[in-house]
């Protein structure tokens, strides 16, 4: 394993490093986490793969990040992972998103879509109903008023509302106190053009292979991941993981990893080193 710290611009990343042929398998996170909501699949992903683990903007230890911003768009978020990979010399790789990041992944097919072996969507966003777009609206005024440690929260319990959803919760809140009240507002704003994104998305016709996988509990996202299958048939696959929420790679660990790695064409059981 190789942690980064952050040259000018580019973000704090580690690499598991299996061996230079291996192929390439890049993860970015959801709003509020980091590379850390990953770490149930880096042992399952690490026999196969090389392994890139990016800390988006202002998450994690990708902190004061240069150039700054006043406002953010998701083009300076894919700016930031797009400088990453190229520093770090990846010329393709598969691609595993979690939540927020499959708007980011969105964004990098409609720019580099030659970077893209494959995409694995994780909690995947698709359409943006009538509860999003009223939390997002409602939260930037509310942010005039309220901590925006409470809005956070409360999202948190709009997306993850189950008992057994705590764990995911509790991960998601520890990890989001590292960021500061003007980061999160900065974050907040990505809503002004994340309605486009997913809409141009939802629309066109898909060329790259892609798994989406969703947890049967997700009553916010689940049914536009399903019309999105549907709709991209022949090049999307969807695994609808029942009994858990959201963030699914946290909450049915063994059952994602599996479903991944078949998409991926790797066995379920990683080989034994001889020697």
């Amino acid at each position: 394993m190789k942690q980064e710290g952050l040259a000018v611009g580019i973000l704090h990343h580690t690499i598991h490093r299996r061996e230079d042929t291996a192929e390439w398998m890049i993860f970015i996170h959801g709003a509020g986490g980091s590379s850390i909501t990953f770490k149930h699949q880096v042992k399952a992903f690490k026999p196969f793969f090389n392994l890139l683990l990016i800390d988006m903007r202002d998450h994690g230890y990708s902190k004061d990040l240069e150039p700054e911003y006043s406002t953010y768009d998701f083009d300076i978020v894919t700016d930031d992972v797009l400088r990453t990979i190229d520093y770090v010399g990846v010329k393709r790789a598969h691609f595993l998103s979690l939540s927020l990041g499959s708007i980011v992944l969105q964004r990098l097919y409609d720019r580099r879509p030659d970077l893209i072996e494959s995409m694995i969507m994780a909690g995947g966003v698709f359409k943006a109903d009538w509860k999003i777009r009223l939390f997002a609206h409602s939260g930037k005024f509310l942010s005039y008023f309220v901590p925006f440690r409470w809005i956070y929260d409360t999202f948190i319990m709009i997306v993850l509302p189950r008992e057994n959803h705590a764990p995911s919760r509790r991960l998601y809140r520890l990890q989001s106190k590292k960021l500061t009240p003007t980061e999160f507002l900065k974050w907040l704003g990505l809503y002004r053009d994340f309605f486009s994104i997913v809409k141009r998305f939802y629309r066109r016709k898909l060329s790259t292979s892609s798994l989406i996988v969703m947890g049967g509990q997700d009553h916010v996202f689940l049914q536009a991941a399903q019309r999105f299958a549907r709709k991209q048939a022949h090049h999307a696959e969807l695994v609808v993981l029942e009994g858990c929420g959201h963030l699914c790679n946290l909450e049915e660990v063994q059952r994602f990893n599996e479903a991944v790695l078949k998409f991926l064409g790797k066995p379920v059981t990683p080989p034994v080193a001889v020697g």
